[in-house]
């Protein structure tokens, strides 16, 4: 009987080593859930991973082709703009007046005056070179101030057009634009400039010059003054706030920008557009937040939170320049975060 017993004991062990363990089930079925949890983290982990890998190559080639572009352009552009300006420089010296125009001053009937006026010193000189007439030194050389424009007369029946930028009433880059005309009846063209490339100086030839010229000479200033306007502003949110800004990229002309804000309890972020390239504000702002607080707890489970618009900071976007902007957002950004995580919070 003993022995039987014994026997029937020991088969039993053989069918289940741990006898009286009735948790073993649960043991077995533990680290298969933590398997797929840990699963769930390292695929987030590796879509993290890519996602920066592309952002990477990215901001690599739009370095590189910022490069390329300063590098096609530098040399060039430097001789033709000293060559310019000492021209410039030259025609001020020799002038006997400087006028400056109010308003309404400034007209297509005056623009007629200094044409004809460049073709009738280059009439003169070409006659005093077939002959020896003695020059009239008398004669009134003017130069005119329009806005942030100073029209020259130039040798050769050329116009010359300097273009003053500047910045938060500080100067900046100095942009030059010579047109000529084979007579003072037929349209001009654009001799050279020293206008950037990558602005359309060669459409608005086509669909201003010759049939607006003070239209066209007008709207290359806008153009210029509105590219170092936003230029300028995004050099001082990088200045200002750079050890809060994550990423950022624009267009060679800033007209597209877009940027992040990584120093907050979540990434923001912006996303802007101009509607064409002589406007300073933006017409298209997208703002979004991520409440990474709430990512880095509930990731684990696999519920990514949405992103939440930032109807405020768009509002700032589209009325402030973006110095202005950025301090109003960064300002009501925790009041924002807190509402956030109201409203993502499980109830």
């Amino acid at each position: 009987m003993d022995s039987d017993t014994e026997e029937s004991l020991r088969k039993r062990q053989k069918r289940n080593p741990f006898p009286g363990d009735s948790s073993r089930k649960h043991l077995e079925l533990t680290p298969m859930r933590q398997y797929q949890v840990m699963g769930e983290v390292n695929f987030l982990q590796e879509e993290d991973i890519r996602l920066e890998t592309t952002r990477a190559r990215f901001a690599n080639a739009l370095k590189r082709h910022a490069e390329l572009a300063e590098r096609f352009s530098r040399d060039s552009d430097k001789m033709i703009f000293e060559r310019l300006q000492k021209e410039f420089e030259a025609a001020r010296a020799s002038q006997t007046q400087e006028l400056y125009l109010d308003g309404e001053e400034w007209n297509d009937g005056l623009l007629a005056t200094i044409r004809e006026r460049v073709h009738m010193e280059a009439d003169r000189k070409q006659m005093q070179g077939d002959s020896n007439m003695v020059p009239d030194h008398h004669e009134e050389k003017s130069t005119y101030r329009a806005g942030n424009k100073v029209i020259c007369c130039l040798e050769g029946a050329r116009i010359g057009i300097q273009y003053e930028t500047s910045f938060a009433g500080d100067p900046c880059e100095l942009y030059h634009c010579v047109l000529e005309s084979k007579s003072f009846l037929e349209k001009m063209t654009v001799l050279e400039h020293t206008i950037p490339f990558f602005l359309p100086i060669r459409e608005a030839e086509n669909d201003l010059l010759s049939s607006n010229a003070m239209r066209f000479i007008d709207y290359v200033g806008e153009l210029l003054q509105a590219y170092v306007d936003r230029r300028e502003q995004v050099r001082l949110i990088k200045e200002l706030y750079g050890n809060q800004i994550g990423e950022l990229y624009h267009s060679l002309p800033y007209h597209m920008i877009e940027f992040t804000l990584d120093d907050f309890d979540c990434k923001v972020t912006v996303g802007l557009r101009y509607a064409d390239l002589v406007s300073v504000l933006p017409t298209r702002v997208k703002v979004f937040a991520w409440p990474m607080n709430q990512f880095k707890k509930n990731g684990a489970l696999g519920t990514h939170p949405g992103p939440v618009r930032l109807s405020y900071a768009e509002d700032a976007l589209r009325t402030m320049s973006l110095p202005e902007a950025y301090a109003e957002i960064v300002l009501n950004l925790p009041q924002a975060i807190q509402q956030m995580s109201v409203e993502t919070s499980p109830s």
